[in-house]
């Protein structure tokens, strides 16, 4: 991780009567990093971003946001923190400029301050032109875009966003996309999804959540240092029968693509050595050996058993 570090929680823990929600979860997210947490449903998600917004107090563990302790901060520690919860936390009877004026003041901003900070906030969240409307009136893109709004109005340094573009169309879901990776150059934002893909877009690092534990936190960069099996497409100018490729040690899978094409799973480095070198022996003419970046998806799966997102 590179950066100063804006959010640092350590130990996080939560019971409900007999049962643990959470069991230790640690993270932290420097200044313009964008973390994906994932986990299928009942995996502690909804909990940890609860308790990292400051309306949930954890059973046990730490938060700490700019060096100051969320828990026991109070308001003034929660001013460096903006929150979309998965349904907007709009008032329907409002107009958006309205709203925003509302929101901004309840964060502590200073008056003279917060009519710049909603022009800004509508600016960026492309509503400056549904400024005067009722927020009840506008389509649910928009009032989504105004929840993302009245979590930056204050300027916060942190932003957390569950779900951003859940319930949205393909058009709205691109411009609440593009706006995410906006924010990244003056917050740090957490990204709660069930869309693998948009977290895979979006983010540079991910935390995956399995029964309440942090079962994987790393940068999709790095995806296939955990994979149990390597991937690789190899082309030979006299391949080998796909039977001979099974008897090799390591060879987890051989497959035929076409006539010349393969697709190899095989289970270390150590594998793909063996079969480069019986390739130059025998003479196959290796022509293309090209490894596949594991997905998050296969990532995810492998980690949760196969449970939905």
């Amino acid at each position: 991780m590179t950066g100063e570090i804006l959010l640092k929680a350590q130990g996080l823990e939560r019971d409900y009567g007999d049962r643990k929600a959470l069991r230790g979860v640690s993270l932290e997210l420097a200044r313009g990093e964008v973390l994906g947490l994932l986990g299928p449903n009942g995996a502690g998600k909804t909990t940890t971003l609860s308790i990292l917004s400051g309306t949930l107090p954890p059973t046990a563990g730490s938060v700490r946001l700019n060096g100051a302790d969320l828990l026991d901060g109070g308001r003034a520690a929660k001013r460096d923190l903006g929150y979309l919860p998965e349904l907007p936390p709009v008032y329907p009877e409002m107009r958006v400029s309205a709203y925003l004026r509302y929101c901004a003041r309840l964060r502590g901003m200073e008056r003279a301050l917060i009519p710049a900070a909603v022009d800004e906030a509508m600016r960026r969240c492309g509503l400056t032109e549904v400024g005067s409307r009722l927020i009840g009136k506008l389509s649910k893109g928009f009032q989504q875009r105004v929840g993302i709004a009245q979590a930056i109005v204050h300027r916060p340094a942190l932003v957390i966003l569950d779900e951003p573009t859940v319930g949205l169309d393909p058009l709205q879901i691109r411009a609440v996309r593009a706006l995410i990776a906006e924010l990244r150059q003056e917050h740090g934002v957490i990204i709660s999804s069930h869309i693998l893909p948009e977290i895979q877009s979006l983010c540079d690092r991910v935390i995956i959540l399995y029964q309440g534990n942090a079962v994987y936190s790393g940068y999709l960069n790095e995806l296939n240092a955990v994979a149990d099996v390597q991937e690789f497409m190899v082309s030979f100018a006299q391949p080998p029968a796909i039977e001979r490729l099974q008897t090799l040690a390591g060879v987890e899978q051989a497959e035929a693509l076409d006539s010349r094409r393969l697709r190899l799973l095989l289970s270390d480095q150590a594998a793909a050595e063996r079969v480069l070198q019986l390739a130059v022996r025998e003479g196959w003419g290796l022509r293309e050996w090209v490894p596949v970046q594991q997905s998050l998806e296969q990532l995810f799966v492998a980690l949760t058993h196969g449970e939905a997102a």
